[in-house]
């Protein structure tokens, strides 16, 4: 693909998968990738709350980034137009498109109606990123019932499915409803391969479309809390970004294995003068990953933004957060929160798509 055929119509990459599958982070890679190739990528993230680490996350990599909030892209889908069409003034080459982790029925409600803007954009086959160690707990006959059910759906409508984390999970479980592709963020395999499939404009998109009880995904979704934190801190003494983000991460997620509560997803990114940093877990007890500025200097100010998704109530949830900041030593200053469960999902426009042969 060239940069002068596509700047006046540009792809449009719909990247989905469960929470913590590696989405932004396959995404900032296959940007650079393009990158080298001379290819200018954008980026568009979701979220039923507001203030996204991965909005900012994608800033830190110099990527130009759009966002859409208070739902999800099928439920705001006017405004993940007019986000796309906000970018496409700056040229994008590819303009990736990353939906909340916990939607499904994408294909019928993003897929389908942005194919009706033939005219204006190019849709690439929709692709659905799978963390191996999730997809064997969601998978097992104990797994949450809710989650996996959210799992397999979005597994159903996938045209193409990406195994992410190789670099750490050599054992893969066996997926069904899925034509499967092995790729890694952190080693760049696979990556480049995935590019040249979905931009050669050789494979259909958004083919699947799903059976799905809409009472049922409701239900699915209601059993999360969405917690979303924001907060200026001025600790006693200098720290970096990596003492002030390890011990949160840490000491949250030893309280919410103590109250019996799951973590799906907990990522936050701390901003200082020195550096940033971004830790994310995807299980209690997981070991954390972590990328930025390890070693940056000791700093009087931090800019900390932190999203929870975790099985619980909200006020459970939220009362678990806020008794944690209060051991916070230093100035607390600037501090939003919000915590709920997401709404009934309603799209703006649902069009079944052709069902593959």
């Amino acid at each position: 693909m060239s940069s002068a055929a596509s700047a006046s119509k540009p792809w449009v990459v719909v990247v989905g998968g469960f929470l913590g599958a590696g989405k932004t982070s396959l995404i900032l890679t296959a940007a650079r990738l393009l990158g080298q190739r001379g290819l200018r990528s954008a980026i568009i993230t979701n979220d039923q709350g507001n203030e996204l680490v991965d909005s900012l996350y994608a800033k830190t990599r110099g990527v130009l980034s759009g966002e859409v909030t208070g739902g999800c892209f099928c439920c705001r889908f006017s405004k993940l137009m007019e986000a796309m069409d906000r970018i496409r003034l700056h040229d994008p080459d590819v303009i990736f498109a990353e939906p909340v982790g916990s939607c499904t029925d994408l294909a019928a409600t993003v897929l389908a109606p942005l194919l009706q803007e033939f005219d204006s954009y190019r849709v690439a086959p929709f692709t659905v990123l799978v963390d191996p160690s999730r997809a064997a707990v969601l998978l097992s006959e104990d797994a949450d019932p809710d989650a996996a059910f959210l799992f397999r759906k979005q597994l159903e409508e996938a045209d193409l499915v990406c195994i992410t984390k190789t670099d750490i999970y050599l054992d893969t479980p066996e997926l069904p409803h899925a034509e499967v592709r092995y790729v890694s963020a952190m080693t760049g395999r696979g990556i480049e391969e995935w590019l040249d499939e979905i931009l050669s404009g050789c494979l259909p998109a958004g083919v699947k479309s799903l059976d799905i009880d809409y009472e049922r995904y409701a239900r699915a979704e209601a059993a999360l809390a969405w917690l979303n934190l924001s907060f200026t801190y001025e600790p006693e003494i200098p720290m970096s970004p990596a003492s002030v983000a390890g011990p949160l991460l840490d000491h949250l997620e030893a309280a919410f294995t103590k109250a019996g509560i799951p973590v799906a997803h907990l990522k936050l990114l701390d901003t200082s003068p020195a550096g940033w940093l971004k830790a994310a877990i995807c299980a209690n007890g997981e070991e954390p990953v972590v990328e930025g500025d390890l070693d940056a200097s000791p700093a009087k100010l931090h800019d900390v933004v932190l999203n929870l998704r975790a099985t619980g109530t909200p006020a459970r949830v939220q009362e678990i957060v806020e008794a944690e900041m209060k051991q916070f030593a230093g100035a607390i200053r600037n501090m939003r929160l919000n915590c709920f469960s997401p709404p009934p999902p309603k799209p703006e426009r649902r069009i079944p798509a052709i069902q593959s042969q």
